[in-house]
């Protein structure tokens, strides 16, 4: 049975081509204790806070690849979820495969880009924490095909888009998986459009928020650790939020969720 229901948010992993500068980062940042993780596709680091899962590190297997943040999304079937990503219009990158017993596990893009992955869940179900400071907070997707989005992920997970308030831009929406009540009190994640103002190089992504204490105290141990901010500290009804960047190029923002209001 898995933890988490189809198409939640259950797991985040960084990319990183120096694991042990990744641990001394995100430990002195969020707290994180590691433990090292050997399956037959290779080696991991597991993140734990309290001695519970929050986060894995996962070496680069390829210098090409980027380094980021990846967001997975819960799946009772990946082989079935796969099939209505194809037929939705979007792209099965890696297909699904059994990780030693811990996780079915496949990456894919939706149609406007922006790569996520897909986790059926084994020995290992997710996050066994969230929402606590030091942990994985919310994830949102950047996209500049906002319709095509939408529908794409309406017909994978069956998100219901949700306006995210008054007095909140128009380009932002939330999202709320089936079964539920589509209000932002049930959303899962939210959909915001990439703007004009941002360079056209800027690819589709998914932002993962990790929650903080204090959102600036955060960014001044991002800069003391060697990471920069993207975007400085801004307020909105759910909190004080930053998009950085680690000492290594991957993006996540930090927000302080006791700053709602």
């Amino acid at each position: 049975m898995a933890a988490f229901a189809e198409g939640v948010p259950c797991w985040t992993d960084v990319l990183l081509s120096d694991l042990a500068a990744g641990r001394r980062f995100y430990g002195e940042l969020f707290g994180w204790t590691f433990q090292e993780i050997v399956t037959d596709y290779g080696s991991f680091t597991r993140a734990l806070l309290d001695g519970k899962d929050v986060a894995g590190l996962v070496p680069k297997p390829d210098g090409r690849m980027p380094t980021v943040w990846n967001l997975y999304f819960a799946a009772e079937d990946a082989a079935a979820t796969a099939v209505r990503i194809r037929e939705a219009g979007g792209r099965v990158i890696t297909p699904p495969v059994w990780i030693d017993g811990f996780c079915v596990m496949a990456t894919a893009a939706d149609p406007g880009g922006a790569v996520f992955g897909i986790w059926q869940a084994g020995s290992h179900t997710g996050f066994g924490r969230r929402g606590a400071p030091g942990t994985y907070g919310w994830a949102e997707v950047h996209t500049r095909q906002p319709r095509a989005v939408d529908a794409f992920y309406r017909a994978v997970f069956g998100y219901e888009t949700v306006p995210v308030g008054e007095g909140t831009p128009t380009d932002v929406v939330l999202w709320t998986p089936r079964g539920e009540a589509p209000d932002p009190r049930h959303a899962i994640g939210g959909r915001v459009v990439i703007g004009e103002q941002y360079p056209v190089e800027l690819p589709a992504h998914f932002l993962v928020y990790f929650v903080v204490t204090n959102c600036d105290q955060a960014l001044r141990t991002v800069h003391e650790l060697g990471g920069r901010v993207l975007k400085t500290p801004e307020d909105t009804p759910y909190g004080r939020f930053a998009v950085v960047v680690d000492n290594q190029g991957a993006s996540f923002a930090v927000i302080d969720l006791s700053a709602a209001g």
